[in-house]
């Protein structure tokens, strides 16, 4: 029997290969071709259609990288295939790799109307069933040469990731470019044998389901005669009914298929590919959706719905005619899939806002889950931010690839930092891909962990990363699937009913707290620093912009900008997207990035500028613009006033080292002559920060050579091997006076340079240090080391509207993954009643280790690493090369609450502007533990007052909130400020409302002043 076995399995995949699929095109005539090649960048529709085109023949070179090659193809269907399905067969010389990695292409009627795409999988189109026969028929296809970056070895440095660097040799060949008959028939055995081929390959070896479909397909076969498969495909179809019939087991896992293309907003293609890739997915799903009537649909991104919308409108209203039928389901309700670890507050609660209400304005939907399958992880403070959104539930697939630990479920509910729970599923089938493939549903009921207590999972269903979505053979493997003995069901269905059924059926789902960390792609907190650092840089001048202009518009009546602020939130949104800002795109991507974010500053600036002017008015009052959520300089948050200076002076003292000794009655700072930190002495508590014989701001730097995926991966034995950079160009004493004083440090190591500023101010519990980097090192980790003298076994990281706490020991192999992980302004490590705090403008990468000292007492060292920069070679081989600028600080003797608000201080400088006197903040706060983060006018033009906040130390804050104009309500609303009953009790007394926070709990208030607000 085992032999009968193997003979019918060999047997089957040559009979299909050689004699039936060859079949699929019983008949074919040529197509008369000719190409236009547009020059540079992509041209509209209308000029590509009229064009004058040359005559090109199948296996002509074409398609310089990045390049776009406008075919038209004319033809006209033979008279004698009357009453016949017909189908132009379009290869514009695919490999067979997967849809989106090389060229591809989207195809047009003679009015400019689209048809549908082209890809590896999708080659056809249909022109009639059944044709009459002797239509004439034309096309063109707007034939994008996307150059194939993950090829063979796909960490190889490529220099196809830049139009700039990929040269212009052709690409590709055209293959086959004609009109063939369809054989319905021979497609559908295809279907039927490929469906039972997978089974049988996850069926008990001797089991009698296994044999009985082994039979029927040896039968089946028997019955194609090879020299007439057409006419003898029916024929074999039949042996097959029986088995197709068997109805699956009553304990079969359910699996809910959701028709799917993660389309990568960027990432080995640059943005304006994008726009395209998502007009030709949309093209073929809404023709998709057409012809089947049980198909549904999903895609996230309002980003690519506007994209469409703007660049190809009659895609747009094929789409928008499908969402009202409601089997195309906009998902997610999000602006991008943006990468969750470094987005800042603000930007994080403006990805649901800016989504949810482009869904809610075009579409008319409401989502209820967030769609964020491929994203590296997931912070800790996203449940109370999806909830703040009006959404629900989660589905992420990507933690499945994490190296080291499995997580123990696929549905469970997510408690974030503020107690917030998420109903959450994990697909089991382990791709965001799925074909339907026998082997990935048998995967995905074998590996579902919830089994006993939950039997339904989901399935994103379709090509995608560079889009292509569902094809016609996995619709026919669903209908197939939907009811099979030996397999798992399969039913189209919407996120949304998936989730309502999932979590009826489990309410008592396990619980998992705090973040969900992945672990892999711990490279992408580092890699490509100017990114980051305009990232951040965008979001402090987006709330900066915000403030000034809301407070001017209120107390001055300055126009409030809100389609700036709308389109600059937006530009800034698409650019956390999750290869964008983890940096793990082509070098196009980031290049024009870096100008993006130039412009985007530029345009921030006026902003800013003009309010700010509108404000202080004329006058020669020095003045400080304090735009930190924290009092400083004498200047109370969001005010603007003279500042005073507090403290005693700084004195300089040079060290017989070489090093100098700076001191400003809070602290006193030694650094010695190599320019390291030797000594970190907070006078008030009598304690060093710095470990005994250990120097702090220590640079090192590692190899950096990871085992896969370049730019995204970060691995535990680049620990082994470590450079210090003790070494010392210069070490010198800059500017010293009064207020300041600053110790200049210079060193040179392989290819590179280094400068720093070491600073420490008047009245200031900080030393500043101002790092410039001219970074041409290959393959290489960069690292800012502070040993600390604090016994800690966690140390606190911000992440949005709060902190979460990670341990200092590796315990257990979860622990000792967590090797590299994410902060955003501060980490702070401590001891009860003291502690150290690193705050940074620019940097997210970090790692904390702690060591027993072999010292006398035996005292703990615990040292806060800083991720500078990488070096990674693919996919851009020129990444981070060049100059960087990094400002962090240490902050002896800092509480929790110290550096919250070191953390924004360093990120939001002090501006020194003259006007004619002190403008009082727009709103103010009387706890130091609630932080505002957002203060600016209602999206709606009510010209009402939002402000958000939240609580940042993570205990209870009662908390009154003071406006700077005549108050005549306030109301708790969602993110997207919409009355909210989850907000806290308000008690309104006049220009005040008093509050009740529960740790880091968000609250956006809606304030109407009195007399309107317009």
């Amino acid at each position: 029997m085992h032999d009968d076995r193997v003979l019918v399995e060999a047997r089957l995949k040559r009979v299909l290969d050689e004699r039936i699929r060859p079949a699929l095109y019983p008949e074919s005539v040529p197509l008369e071709v000719a190409a236009w090649v547009a020059p540079g960048e992509p041209v509209g529709v209308a000029e590509g259609l009229a064009a004058e085109h040359t005559p090109v023949a199948v296996g002509d070179a074409w398609g310089a990288p990045w390049g776009t090659t406008w075919f038209r193809v004319r033809g006209q269907v033979p008279e004698r295939w009357a009453g016949r399905t017909v189908e132009a067969v379009l290869d514009l010389g695919f490999d067979e790799r997967m849809p989106g990695f090389q060229c591809e292409a989207l195809v047009y009627r003679p009015d400019g109307s689209p048809v549908k795409a082209l890809n590896p999988r999708n080659q056809w189109v249909r022109v009639g069933a059944p044709v009459r026969g002797g239509e004439r028929v034309e096309w063109h296809l707007e034939a994008a040469s996307n150059p194939v970056i993950l090829d063979v070895h796909p960490f190889l440095p490529t220099r196809l990731g830049d139009r700039d660097t990929a040269g212009s040799a052709p690409r590709y060949r055209l293959a086959r470019m004609d009109l063939a008959v369809f054989d319905t028939e021979v497609w559908e055995l295809v279907q039927d044998l490929e469906v039972l081929d997978e089974l049988m390959a996850e069926l008990p070896v001797d089991g009698p389901r296994r044999w009985e479909v082994l039979r029927a397909v040896g039968r089946a076969l028997d019955a194609v005669d090879l020299q007439r498969v057409n006419a003898t495909a029916g024929a074999a179809r039949s042996e097959l009914r029986e088995v197709l019939a068997a109805p699956a087991g009553a304990s079969a896992h359910r699996i809910s298929a959701v028709g799917h293309a993660h389309i990568d907003s960027a990432w080995l293609w640059p943005l304006r590919e994008t726009v395209r890739k998502v007009a030709r997915t949309t093209s073929n799903m809404t023709a998709l959706l057409e012809d089947e009537p049980e198909f549904v649909y999903a895609m996230s991104q309002a980003q690519q719905y506007a994209w469409i919308k703007e660049h190809r409108p009659e895609v747009y209203a094929r789409v928008k005619n499908a969402v009202a039928e409601g089997r195309f389901v906009p998902a997610g309700g999000m602006w991008v899939e943006s990468d969750t670890n470094m987005p800042g507050s603000e930007a994080m609660a403006r990805q649901f806002v800016h989504g949810k209400r482009f869904f809610l304005e075009e579409f008319g939907v409401e989502n209820e889950e967030a769609w964020l399958p491929d994203t590296f992880g997931f912070a800790a403070g996203l449940p109370q931010i999806i909830r703040a959104a009006g959404a629900k539930w989660l589905l992420t697939q990507k933690i499945s690839w994490s190296q080291v630990n499995s997580f123990p479920h696929h549905t469970f509910r997510w408690e974030g930092i503020d107690g917030t729970r998420i109903f959450t599923h994990f697909p089991p089938v382990d791709t965001y891909n799925c074909q339907l493939s026998g082997g990935e549903l048998a995967h995905a009921a074998r590996n579902f962990k919830d089994k006993g207590v939950a039997r339904h999972s989901l399935a994103p269903t379709g090509w995608g990363d560079g889009g292509g979505g569902t094809t016609r053979e996995m619709v026919a493997r669903a209908r197939r699937l939907r009811d099979l003995d030996g397999s798992p069901t399969v039913v189209w269905e919407k996120p949304a009913d998936f989730f309502a059924r999932a979590e009826a059926e489990y309410p008592q789902a396990p619980v998992w707290v705090g973040e969900l960390y992945l672990e892999l792609h711990r490279g992408t907190l580092t890699s490509q620093a100017k990114t980051k650092r305009g990232n951040r840089r965008s979001e402090q001048l987006l709330r900066e912009a915000e403030l000034w202009s809301a407070t001017a518009a209120v107390t001055r009546g300055h126009p409030y900008p809100y389609e700036e602020l709308d389109r600059l939130w937006k530009t800034v949104l698409l650019h956390q997207f999750h290869d964008i800002l983890p940096g793990s795109s082509i070098a196009w991507v980031h290049r024009e990035a870096a100008a993006t974010y130039a412009a985007v500053a530029t345009e921030l600036e006026g902003l800013i500028a003009g309010a700010l002017a509108a404000l202080a008015g004329d006058g020669d009052t020095a003045l400080v613009v304090n735009s930190a959520p924290h009092a400083r300089s004498g200047v109370a948050a969001g005010a603007l006033a003279p500042p005073s200076a507090e403290g005693p002076q700084v004195s300089v003292t040079p060290r017989d080292d070489g090093g100098f000794t700076l001191t400003n009655g809070l602290l006193r700072i030694g650094i010695d002559g190599r320019g390291l930190v030797v000594s970190a002495y907070d006078l008030a508590a009598g304690r060093e920060t710095v470990a005994p014989g250990a120097a702090a701001n220590l640079l090192q730097v590692h190899p950096d050579f990871p085992n896969m995926w370049d730019a995204w991966d970060v691995d535990a034995f680049y620990r082994n091997v470590v450079t210090d950079l003790t070494d010392a160009d210069e070490v010198v004493l800059g500017a010293a006076g009064p207020d300041a004083a600053t110790v200049r440090v210079s060193r040179t190591f392989g290819d590179s340079r280094v400068e720093q500023s070491l600073t420490l101010a008047r009245g200031q519990r900080r030393l500043d240090v101002d790092t410039e980097v001219d970074w041409h090192e290959t393959e290489k980790f960069l690292k800012a080391a502070f040993p600390l003298d604090v016994h800690a076994e966690r140390y606190a990281a911000e992440t949005q509207f709060g902190h979460l706490y990670r341990p200092t020991h590796t315990n257990t192999s979860w622990e000792a993954a967590k090797f590299e992980a994410c902060a955003h302004r501060f980490v702070h490590v401590e001891e009860p009643g003291w502690g150290v705090a690193l705050v940074n403008d620019a940097v997210y990468g970090h790692d904390v280790t702690r060591t027993v000292r072999d010292d006398g007492d035996r005292g703990t060292t615990t040292t806060v690493r800083l991720s500078l920069l990488r070096a990674p070679r693919f996919p851009d081989p020129e990444t981070d090369q060049g100059r960087h600028r990094f400002r962090y600080a240490l902050v002896p003797g800092a509480g929790i609450a110290d550096a919250v608000r070191e953390g924004h201080r360093i990120n939001l400088p002090e501006r020194r502007i003259t006007g004619a006197g002190a403008v009082p903040p727009l709103v103010a706060v009387d706890n130091d533990a609630t932080v505002v983060t957002a203060v600016k006018l209602a999206d709606d033009g009510s010209g009402e007052v939002v402000v958000r906040l939240h609580e940042a130390h993570g205990g209870r804050a009662a908390t009154v909130l003071t406006t700077g104009f005549e108050l005549a309500g306030a109301v708790a609303t969602d993110l997207l400020e919409r009355p909210w009953e989850d907000g806290p009790a308000l008690d309104r007394r006049g220009n005040s409302v008093r509050m009740r926070l529960r740790p880091f709990q968000i609250v956006t208030l809606r304030l109407r002043r009195a007399g309107g607000g317009r």
